[in-house]
């Protein structure tokens, strides 16, 4: 094939062919497709740049392993979404934990919270600085869902997909994120 032909090859052939031939050429096309898009999710879950880049090199090798598992249900962009987003809250739970060794967290100012359904104009009125240190003390599945929300511009059932939960469990799971970023936000 030539070269023109393969970097337009729709992205279920171009993985099928990977996992068939194990070939790192075409690796190389699927990763100069998606490595910026898959860097700046690992970036909105670290502040760090490098720690970015390094994470993003692990997924891509990762990948390279588990594209045999891909079967074409979803676009191959949601599928990767899924993958990305689940290594860097594995991650980020990982660093957590190493960080935190002995020390508890508990839900003290979660447990208080009421499922009074939050309106998206709250969360868009929010002060962007005092948003930001909100985001960064919220536990990594709620800023990951809100992130998918509100940064991605995923619907709900992109969310849903993503997450492998069904729609109105992403719905519940939004709206808590929503109440627990509110409460976390007001306490600043």
């Amino acid at each position: 094939m030539s070269k023109d032909l393969l970097e337009n090859i729709a992205d279920d052939i171009l993985v099928y062919k990977i996992v068939e031939t194990k070939n790192q050429h075409l690796f190389g096309i699927l990763y100069d497709r998606y490595a910026h898009a898959v860097y700046n999710k690992c970036l909105s879950f670290v502040e760090e740049q490098e720690e970015a880049q390094d994470m993003t090199h692990d997924i891509f090798v990762k990948l390279f392993v588990k594209l045999k598992t891909y079967q074409s249900k979803s676009k191959f962009s949601t599928w990767l979404y899924s993958f990305t987003y689940n290594f860097c809250v594995n991650h980020i739970q990982r660093k957590i934990k190493e960080e935190r060794k002995n020390y508890s967290v508990t839900d003290d100012l979660i447990d208080n919270y009421n499922d009074e359904l939050i309106d998206d104009k709250e969360i868009f009125e929010l002060k962007i600085e005092k948003l930001t240190q909100s985001l960064k003390e919220l536990d990594v599945e709620d800023k990951s869902i809100l992130l998918m929300k509100y940064q991605d511009e995923f619907s709900i059932k992109e969310i849903s997909d993503t997450l492998e939960i069904g729609e109105s469990a992403t719905k519940m799971r939004l709206n808590r994120a929503k109440n627990r970023l509110l409460k976390i936000y007001n306490a600043l």
